[in-house]
């Protein structure tokens, strides 16, 4: 079965420490915020070269497209934000928004079906 790869692009606001982010993730990943039904792996990554270097960037990784879809719904059908699981709502309010130069919901992001 084919995995579902999400990638989310990360800005940060001016002024927003590298370190202050970096640990942001670490406490959400202790609070759990980040575990989602038939999410198998995540990861951050910060760029080191290239056009993004410097930026962060999230990389979902799904079991399978009807794992990523019960979670956010159909590709021409996404969920809205209400139904979003609830830690996850804790890590986009809470957590990504105090530090991200643009509403979670606004980020650029892809998402991949594996071939």
């Amino acid at each position: 079965m084919a995995k579902i790869v999400s990638i989310h692009e990360y800005h940060l606001k001016p002024g927003v420490e590298a370190e202050e982010f970096e640990r942001a993730i670490r406490e959400a990943r202790e609070r759990q915020l980040l575990e989602l039904p038939g999410l198998v792996e995540q990861k951050f990554l910060r760029g080191i070269r290239g056009s993004r270097r410097g930026e962060y960037t999230a990389v979902w990784v799904y079991e399978s497209r009807a794992a990523w879809e019960r979670l956010w719904g159909p590709v021409d059908r996404p969920r809205p934000k209400h139904e979003y699981p609830e830690n996850w709502k804790i890590w986009e309010d809470e957590v990504l928004a105090a530090f991200l130069d643009r509403d979670p919901d606004r980020i650029r992001f892809t998402t991949y079906e594996e071939l």
